[in-house]
């Protein structure tokens, strides 16, 4: 009986973990593939300090597993409270824009889109820093991880959109 008490006090199962980690990550590389469309990105004119394009599969591959030991952490410490709801409600909204950012910016060829989806992410993880540290300060050092990646990310992809063609707009001033 212990063993089925402790398992409905931790409902979130490495395996959860797993699955939510296959699922973004399939979604974001079937319009794309891994890397995206490596030539559009590096055609682009991008600020001086933008990262080269073989760091950002290693960095949202750390960001993606800090992010749900962060999930994790804050699903099994208390659920129950507001908080607690509002920052795994919002955790999904940002797995789903992570799973769309390259159908958005690589197939649909948006920097645009690219970066309202960048920026997106940003305004989730910056609500969810203060959450997820009032709750548990490792799970709050986790989320500032991706606060940190995605200030750069933020401003790289606000100054692709604003110096380069964005082919999807473009396409639709032509008809």
């Amino acid at each position: 009986m212990k063993t089925l008490n402790v398992a409905l006090e931790k409902p979130f199962k490495w395996w959860h973990a797993v699955a939510i980690f296959m699922l973004a990550n399939a979604v974001s590389v079937l319009p794309a593939g891994v890397n995206g469309d490596e030539a559009f990105y590096n055609n682009f004119v991008r600020p001086a300090f933008s990262p080269p394009d073989w760091l950002f599969l290693p960095m949202w591959f750390f960001l993606n597993v800090t992010s749900l030991i962060a999930l994790g952490t804050i699903i099994n410490t208390n659920l129950r409270t507001p908080q607690a709801k509002t920052f795994v409600l919002l955790e999904g909204v940002g797995w789903v824009l992570f799973a769309i950012f390259n159908t958005l910016y690589f197939w649909m060829k948006s920097p645009i889109l690219g970066s309202i989806d960048t920026t997106l992410g940003l305004i989730i993880a910056l609500i969810n820093l203060p959450i997820a540290w009032r709750i548990n300060r490792q799970a709050g050092i986790f989320i500032g991880f991706r606060v940190l990646w995605l200030l750069l990310a933020t401003y790289v992809s606000a100054y692709v959109a604003l110096n380069n063609i964005d082919i999807f707009f473009a396409s639709f001033s032509k008809q």
